[in-house]
């Protein structure tokens, strides 16, 4: 059998037991010793009320130690981990509870108020040892599942339609943290910045499964405070992944305290993820952390990583890096969008989920017969193998029959120095698609519409650039800090609708 997820914490605890391990914003500090005796007291409290082998537990939560100490207790108990954020509405949350059926929920009430409502509304008990406190909630009988190879379950976010749970591996996990922890030189006197949420793919596999192989000390925080993230970056962290999102709000903040950069501090990787970058926005990044900025490229699907960069200082290269060792990737050009060398990645090897859980017909969609992903993101491989990410088939826009790819719309108006971050979209009209940019600025250094328009036409071709243009101060952003394109239209309805009626008048 292989090794099993929990086996990093093991061989940690076994080796280092008094190495600092994590921390959180309610004062829990634990070495390995302290979250191994956590997470075995939390398996045999799981274990005594009837969770088995194959069972599934939801853990409802956000970022703090026993969250942490909840995921390597499933795993130790042979159950299936099902992280799930605890800002989910009550409606989300229930058609994930009734889809899965877990024999528990989990709820980490100490650091989550929208987890206590989840807890008062389902009647949960309160529990707690070693591992802190929490809240449990019995809602199914025991019904395990066959597979003990399965562990987790991760809900991807979707606009429509019941959820999909993808169904994450222990050797997925296993061969991400190993990768995660080599692609990044990560050590053992690391300290690494964890806002990334863990109920998601990023911060679940990247960071805390490589932590604790790497045994390095984390820094767990339940939600994205830009403040916060600064005076930590001056207080020893050492490692940062992040979205661009985050990148860009911290560099607009460390402006507004008076600086230009994060001189001095102990960083020493810095990683993005989750959106294209753009040559202009990683120069100006690099300079601000003074370090060489890395960019990636994966999916809830693929446990993460598929390409990650290993780039020096000032290397202009924008792609998302070769393909991770055991990893295959490759272009299929006939799709919507694709030709001449663009097409939708493929992506084959041992990052590639087991399925969706309780969906066979998605999973054969997924994932053709010779074990080949379809991620439905538009990319091409340069002569370096490298792989660069053009947009999603679902996001790419057509407007007057020429392909619109929104995120070279996107890296136009971010080279503007009044843009914080953009999202481009298409709006279907009679006949044809729109493309509509939404620019998130400071309410201290607003941009003139009219002067980003004539920016981005100095930078686009006609058919590329965008019809409106919204400025606003905030964009509908996930617990990642990523845009949730799907919402911007609906979000901006009276924006847009202004817009057209000026445009009019």
């Amino acid at each position: 059998m292989t090794d099993r997820w929990h086996s990093f914490l093991d061989s940690q605890a076994a080796t280092r037991p008094t190495a600092p391990a994590l921390a959180d914003t309610t004062g829990l500090r634990w070495t390995y010793a302290d979250l191994d005796a956590a997470c075995d007291a939390l398996g045999a409290r799981l274990a005594g009320q009837g969770v088995r082998p194959g069972d599934r537990v939801l853990i409802l939560s956000e970022n703090s130690a026993p969250t942490v100490a909840a995921l390597f207790a499933c795993s130790r108990i042979g159950a299936i981990a099902i992280p799930v954020n605890a800002r989910l509405t009550a409606g989300e949350v229930d058609r994930i509870v009734e889809h899965a059926r877990p024999a528990a929920v989990l709820m980490t009430t100490e650091v989550s108020p929208e987890a206590a409502q989840h807890a008062e509304r389902m009647g949960a008990a309160r529990i707690s040892g070693p591992f802190g406190t929490l809240h449990l909630a019995m809602p199914f009988p025991s019904a395990p599942d066959a597979d003990q190879d399965i562990a987790v379950i991760l809900y991807t976010t979707g606009t429509t339609g019941a959820p999909k749970g993808v169904m994450l591996s222990h050797a997925n996990l296993v061969f991400a943290g190993k990768a995660s922890v080599k692609v990044r030189d990560m050590r053992a006197d690391d300290v690494i910045y964890g806002v990334l949420p863990i109920t998601h793919v990023f911060g679940l596999a990247s960071i805390v499964t490589a932590v604790s192989c790497a045994g390095a000390f984390i820094r767990l925080e339940p939600r994205f405070s830009v403040a916060r993230l600064y005076d930590a970056l001056n207080d020893g962290v050492t490692l940062l992944s992040a979205v661009p999102q985050m990148h860009a709000l911290l560099m607009q903040y460390t402006r507004e305290q008076g600086h230009r950069s994060l001189a001095g501090s102990s960083l020493r990787v810095v990683t993005s993820g989750a959106a294209p970058l753009d040559p202009a926005w990683k120069r100006e990044a690099e300079a601000f952390y003074g370090v060489a900025l890395q960019n990636g490229y994966g999916m809830t699907e693929t446990t993460a990583g598929v390409c990650v960069t290993r780039n020096s200082f000032g290397d202009p290269d924008i792609s998302t890096g070769p393909a991770l060792p055991g990893v295959e990737i490759d272009i299929d050009q006939d799709v919507p969008g694709g030709g001449d060398g663009v097409g939708e990645v493929l992506v084959r090897g041992p990052v590639v989920m087991k399925g969706y859980y309780r969906n066979p017909e998605a999973t054969a969609a997924a994932i053709d017969p010779e074990g080949w992903l379809r991620t439905g993101d538009l990319g091409r491989i340069d002569a370096r193998e490298h792989l660069h990410i053009v947009g999603r088939t679902k996001e790419l826009i057509i407007h007057g029959g020429f392909n619109v790819y929104p995120p070279e719309v996107e890296a136009a108006l971010n080279d503007h120095p009044q843009v914080i971050q953009c999202a481009v979209v298409g709006r279907k009209i009679a006949g044809d698609e729109q493309v509509l940019a939404f620019v998130q600025a400071s309410k201290d250094d607003w941009p003139d519409v009219e002067k980003l328009r004539a920016f981005a036409a100095e930078r686009l071709a006609g058919y590329k650039r965008p019809a409106r243009i919204v400025v606003a101060t905030d964009l509908p952003a996930a617990p990642t800090g990523k845009i949730l394109k799907h919402k911007l239209v609906e979000h901006f309805a009276h924006e847009l609708d202004e817009d057209e009626v000026s445009s009019k008048a």
